[in-house]
């Protein structure tokens, strides 16, 4: 099992910067790959970034550039950097985690607002 604790969500202004952070415990060492999804009001499940145990990552199209997935090894920890919010990106943000197996584990979600 694994569990994720997504933080760093919050209110913002369109322009700001945020950034969120999963914490990983339990059985760590079977993960293969953490993401980022996030569901806006009204909207589907999407996914907004990809990190992979060799640290490839990959991106909507929609957050590459503004956008940064990093992992911290030692803390068992991912992050979003998010620069230049719109208030399209207001969402909740879930950290994903899939093992060897095809296994996957979501966090909770920590909720994103930006206001115009």
């Amino acid at each position: 099992q694994v569990q994720l604790v997504e933080s760093g969500g919050g209110l913002v202004q369109a322009g700001d910067s945020l950034r969120l952070s999963c914490a990983a415990s339990g059985d760590t060492e079977c993960i293969s790959a953490m993401n980022w999804y996030r569901q806006g009001p009204g909207k589907e499940r999407e996914l907004v970034a990809s990190i992979t145990s060799g640290s490839s990552t990959n991106y909507a199209d929609s957050v590459k550039g503004r956008f940064t997935i990093s992992r911290d090894n030692a803390k068992n920890t991912i992050y979003l950097q998010m620069n230049s919010l719109k208030p399209e990106n207001t969402a909740v943000y879930y950290c994903n985690a899939k093992n060897y197996v095809a296994m996957e584990y979501w966090g909770k979600g920590t909720l994103v607002t930006v206001s115009s």
